[in-house]
């Protein structure tokens, strides 16, 4: 592909990572300030409107840049030939300068400073094993479906996003640059910057194991 096409693609994984963080930033602020107190009905606000949110842009991006929106999705499809590994640092730079503006925007939205250190405390061992969980299933739907059932990958990612803020404990981040954002942000939606390697260490091994669990599904095809 070319320079330019490579420029496109980025700004394409910047633009959708931008809008996936003002949606579940923005949601959060709204669902908390909408629900008086009742946490269950804040976090169905949140995640229908993230898994709702997540399948538009991975159709209107996905053309151009194929919205992996997720540092681990882009080293899976990088470990899969599916794209270069020299272009894996641009998306992932991408994804982060994206994920930051995002935050921004949903502060902007309503009235915040751009960003504030969340005081959100999500640690301890369950938390970072349901993040391995959640990505973990993230990677199975996206690498399961991209090659059998590519149209379905849209529907299927945001529906099993909108599950996993319920069937797991840490409401599923799944994503190193969206928890990094997060912690961006003293709302509903933030996790402390303290706890963000715990979560990241969890969403790296969830992945890596769809990664090597999918590899070895495809080796024993042939």
């Amino acid at each position: 592909m070319t320079e330019a096409s490579y420029v496109k693609r980025c700004t394409a994984e910047a633009a959708g990572t931008g809008l996936l963080l003002a949606t579940v930033v923005g949601s959060g602020i709204m669902g908390e300030r909408l629900a008086a107190g009742n946490a269950g009905l804040a976090l169905l606000a949140n995640s229908v409107a993230t898994g709702a949110g997540l399948s538009v842009f991975i159709l209107v991006f996905g053309p151009v840049s194929g919205a992996h929106f997720n540092p681990v999705v882009s080293l899976a499809v990088a470990a899969n030939g599916r794209l270069r590994w020299g272009e894996v640092p641009g998306y992932i730079a991408a994804q982060l300068v994206g994920a930051f503006g995002g935050v921004a925007v949903a502060h902007a939205m309503f009235g915040l400073p751009a960003w504030t250190a969340s005081s959100h405390v999500r640690q301890g061992l369950s938390l970072v094993a349901s993040e391995a969980v959640a990505s973990f299933g993230l990677l199975a739907v996206i690498l399961g479906l991209s090659r059998s059932r590519p149209t379905a990958t849209a529907y299927a990612v945001g529906a099993y996003i909108l599950a996993a803020y319920w069937f797991t404990a840490s409401t599923s981040f799944a994503n190193p640059a969206v928890t990094i954002a997060r912690a961006l942000t003293d709302t509903f939606t933030g996790i402390r910057p303290a706890d963000v390697p715990g979560f990241v260490v969890g969403q790296v091994l969830g992945a890596g194991a769809a990664v090597a669990l999918f590899g070895w599904f495809e080796g024993a095809k042939k």
